[in-house]
C-alpha cells in the first residue's frame, strides 16, 4: 500500500462517521410528544445529540444538557453547559442538580427525553446525601489510577450519586422517559453507559464495597459510610418506575468497526473484527495483537496478508510512571515495542471521542520505523513505556492523532494493518 498511515486514518474517519449523532440519533426519537417535553443529557456526545434532536423534533421542547469543556455546540431551545471530565467539578454538580430538578418537575402525561453518551458519569456528578464534591473527586482520581474496569468504576459511581443508577428515572416518575444512547462500553449495556441514570441497576452496595477492597482503593471515610447506608441503594430491575421507561441504542462500537471493515474490503484488504469489547491492560492487549500480526506475517494464520485486524472496547492503564499517556497511546507504544520493527505492520489506536486519557489527543499511529525514529532522536521506547509516557513519546515523533473534539464517543478504535 502506497500510504498505510493515510489509509489507517481514513478507517478512523469511517468509524467516526458511523457514530455521527446528526445522522444516527433522529431515527430513534419517540413518536408522540408529552404534554410537556423536556430534553436532558450528559456525555461527550450529548451536545451534538441535543442539536440533532432539536432539528428533528417538531414539537415544543425545553431542557438542559451537560457536556465536556470544549464539546458544546449551539442549540436554540435547549441549554448547553460544560463541565469537567474525567474528574468532576462544581459546574457538573450544578448541572446535575438542575437536571434532577427538571426531572422532578414532570408529572403524568409528560415526556423526558434523555441523550446519554460516554463521559456522562463524570459530567453528571451530584453526590449522594452526606457526601461532598471533594469526596467524589477523590474517588474518581483513585479509580482512574487503579486500573479498574469501567463496570467497576460505574458500580461505585452509581452508589455514591443522587442521579445515577436509575435515580434520574425515579425522579421523573410518573412521566414517560425515553433514553437515546451512544455506547462507549464493552457489551453496550445501558446500565453502564454514563452509569445508567435511567435504567435499573443490577449491582449493589456490597458489590461497591468489594471493589474498593479488591482494588485496594483508599477513599475518604465518608465514602465508606455512604456505601454502608441502605438509603444509597439504587433502584433494581422490576421497580415500577421502569415500566414507563424505554431505551434505544443510536450508535455502538461494533457499527463503527463494521464501517471500517467495509472500507477495507473496498480496497481489497480482508478485515478481521476481533471484537468490540476487548478489555485489559493496554500493554497486555498490545502483546496479543503483536503475536497475531507476527503469525500472519510468518504463517498466514489466522488469515493471510494483506489483512486488517480491527478491535474496540476499553483497555486500561495502571499508572506507575510519571508520564502522560492514555490507553490508546500506551497500546500503540507497547505494540511497537512488541513488534520490534516487524516489516509490513502498521497500526492506529485512537479514542473515538478525540481524548485519550486526560490528554487532548485521540491516540497515535505506528509503523515498522517507529522504534528506529525514536532511537535516532535519543528516545528509549521501553523507558517511555515504563514511565507511562506514550503521549510524550509520540509527540516527539510527530505521530500523534489530534482531531480535536469529535462530538461522539464509541470507545477505543484499533486497526492493525498487515501487508
Amino acid at each position: 500500500m502506497h500510504d498505510p498511515k493515510r489509509f489507517l486514518l481514513s478507517l478512523f474517519d469511517a468509524a467516526l462517521s458511523a457514530a455521527d449523532p446528526l445522522q444516527c440519533v433522529p431515527p430513534h426519537l419517540p413518536v408522540e410528544p408529552g404534554r410537556r417535553t423536556v430534553l436532558v443529557g450528559a456525555g461527550k456526545a450529548s451536545a451534538l445529540m441535543a442539536q440533532a434532536i432539536e432539528k428533528a423534533w417538531p414539537h415544543a421542547l425545553e431542557g438542559l444538557v451537560v457536556t465536556r469543556y470544549g464539546h458544546a455546540v449551539p442549540c436554540e431551545r435547549v441549554e448547553i453547559v460544560e463541565a469537567a471530565h474525567p474528574v468532576p467539578d462544581a459546574a457538573g454538580e450544578d448541572a446535575a442538580r438542575r437536571i434532577l430538578d427538571l426531572a422532578e418537575s414532570l408529572g403524568e402525561g409528560d415526556l423526558l427525553i434523555c441523550a446519554i453518551s460516554g463521559g456522562g458519569s463524570s459530567l453528571l456528578s451530584l453526590p449522594a446525601p452526606g457526601l461532598t464534591l471533594a469526596d467524589k473527586q477523590a474517588v474518581n482520581k483513585a479509580l482512574l489510577r487503579s486500573g479498574a474496569a469501567i463496570g467497576e468504576m460505574n458500580c461505585l459511581r452509581k452508589h455514591l450519586s443522587a442521579v445515577k443508577g436509575g435515580r434520574l428515572a425515579r425522579a421523573a416518575y410518573p412521566a414517560r422517559v425515553h433514553t437515546i444512547l451512544i455506547s462507549d462500553v464493552p457489551g453496550d449495556d445501558p446500565a453502564v453507559i454514563a452509569s445508567g441514570p435511567t435504567v435499573p441497576d443490577g449491582t449493589s452496595l456490597a458489590d461497591a464495597r468489594d471493589i474498593l477492597d479488591r482494588r485496594g482503593i483508599d477513599v475518604p471515610q465518608a465514602v465508606r459510610d455512604a456505601l454502608s447506608d441502605p438509603a444509597n441503594e439504587t433502584p433494581k430491575p422490576g421497580d415500577p418506575v421502569f415500566a414507563k421507561c424505554t431505551s434505544v441504542m443510536a450508535a455502538r462500537p461494533l457499527a463503527s468497526l463494521q464501517a471500517a471493515a467495509d472500507l477495507a474490503r473496498k480496497v481489497g484488504i480482508m478485515p478481521l473484527i476481533l471484537g468490540d469489547a476487548l478489555e485489559g491492560e493496554s500493554r497486555e492487549v498490545a502483546q496479543v495483537m503483536a503475536g497475531i500480526a507476527r503469525s500472519i506475517r510468518e504463517h498466514g494464520l489466522p488469515v493471510p496478508a494483506p489483512c486488517l485486524l480491527l478491535s474496540g472496547g476499553e483497555t486500561t492503564v495502571t499508572i506507575r510512571g510519571e508520564g502522560t499517556g492514555g490507553p490508546n497511546a500506551e497500546f500503540a507504544l507497547a505494540l511497537a515495542v512488541a513488534l520490534q520493527g516487524l516489516d509490513g505492520v502498521h497500526a492506529v489506536a485512537c479514542d473515538t471521542d478525540g481524548v485519550d486519557g486526560a490528554a487532548e489527543v485521540a491516540g497515535a499511529v505506528i509503523g515498522p520505523d517507529t522504534l528506529a525514529k525514536a532511537l535516532a532522536r535519543g528516545i528509549d521506547p521501553r523507558k517511555a513505556l515504563a514511565d507511562n509516557d506514550a503521549h510524550g513519546f509520540f509527540a516527539a515523533l510527530g505521530d500523534q492523532i489530534v482531531p480535536g473534539p469529535t462530538l461522539t464517543n464509541v470507545n477505543d478504535f484499533r486497526a492493525v494493518l498487515v501487508s
